[in-house]
């Protein structure tokens, strides 16, 4: 490849565009040429990315991030900030699927809402102080992106975003002053539930799923980073309503290239030796996972509500005894 494309590559995150292609004496065969030997991978319309690079990136971060990126060199206009998915996945607040995800920009001033070449155009206002930089990226900021999201994924995924800028130290009183400024906006309701109900001792993006659920089968409200602790093992579950137990199991922790230290057989038994002691005090367990929390829902939120059922008919619901062994992560 010639010299000035390897180094403009280099500088520009790994992208580089037609028109910079041409610039450092490409013609369109050449460009095709690279492409069709695998030299260059055409990441959208004029926008071309090292495939080696592209391939040693997270799928779940930072290629998401690099398609951001090709969308800033490609959009002919500077007026707009990206927002919904691209924001909350730059500002790692997590997203449906980042993976799928479309890019996102709002405007001020747009023919309507619109999907083109990939990119979803939102029509809405927004203030300055709404907007923040993020390595050179223009963005809505977490408690606005946090509101876009119930808009855009409803009140599952909008819970998520919540629970995500309240971990970054946005407020609730933050978030009903941006929903202020939305409150005739459509889906306000869901907003105003979502605020209610974030709480920023959702870990991950998996719990806040869970809560969700949990909050579906109307037992009560959940008790979030439930934890006990006999003086020796100190052990916390995910969620819990009196003396049932909900855990969000993602599947990460068990492939062989986890980013733990900790090999899947160590993180299994670590795990059956944490359920093990928490059930000694009595307590029933339901293990949950991504696709319970979506296409299995009703099955799940079936078996859930029987296992919550056999918990309750086996010890009770009264937790005065528990008292003495809770410990809080609650600051």
């Amino acid at each position: 490849m010639y010299l000035p494309v390897i180094v403009q590559l280099h500088s520009q995150h790994g992208l580089i565009t037609t028109g910079q292609l041409v610039a450092a004496g490409l013609d369109h065969y050449d460009i095709d040429r690279l492409g069709s030997n695998g030299r260059l991978l055409r990441l959208r319309r004029g926008v071309y990315v090292d495939p080696d690079a592209w391939a040693d990136l997270d799928p779940f971060r930072q290629q998401p991030l690099l398609r951001i990126r090709a969308a800033s060199m490609s959009l002919t206009s500077t007026a707009y900030v990206f927002s919904h998915d691209s924001s909350a996945i730059a500002l790692e607040m997590g997203a449906p699927d980042p993976r799928t995800a479309l890019v996102h920009v709002t405007r001020r001033k747009v023919h309507g809402d619109a999907v083109r070449a990939g990119v979803k155009h939102h029509l809405a206002p927004y203030l300055p102080d709404d907007v923040v930089e993020v390595d050179g990226l223009r963005m809505l900021g977490p408690a606005r992106t946090a509101l876009d999201m119930v808009r855009e994924h409803g009140r599952a995924h909008g819970l998520a975003a919540c629970d995500a800028a309240m971990r970054q130290g946005v407020t609730p009183a933050q978030l009903r002053e941006v929903l202020a400024r939305m409150k005739d906006w459509p889906h306000s309701r869901c907003m105003r539930w979502c605020i209610e109900h974030a709480d920023p001792l959702a870990e991950t993006y998996l719990e806040s799923l869970l809560r969700d659920f949990v909050l579906e089968l109307g037992i009560g409200r959940p008790d979030l980073q439930f934890g006990l602790t006999d003086g020796r093992t100190t052990a916390f579950a995910d969620v819990a309503v009196h003396r049932h137990l909900f855990e969000a199991d993602g599947g990460l922790k068990y492939e062989p290239d986890n980013p733990a230290a900790m090999a899947p057989t160590g993180v299994l038994l670590k795990e059956k030796h944490r359920q093990d002691f928490l059930a000694g005090f009595k307590l029933g367990m339901s293990r949950l996972t991504y696709v319970d929390m979506f296409s299995g829902r009703r099955g799940a939120l079936a078996r859930a509500a029987r296992e919550y059922a056999d918990t309750c008919a086996r010890f009770g619901k009264n937790t005065d005894d528990l008292a003495p062994y809770r410990v809080s992560r609650r600051p």
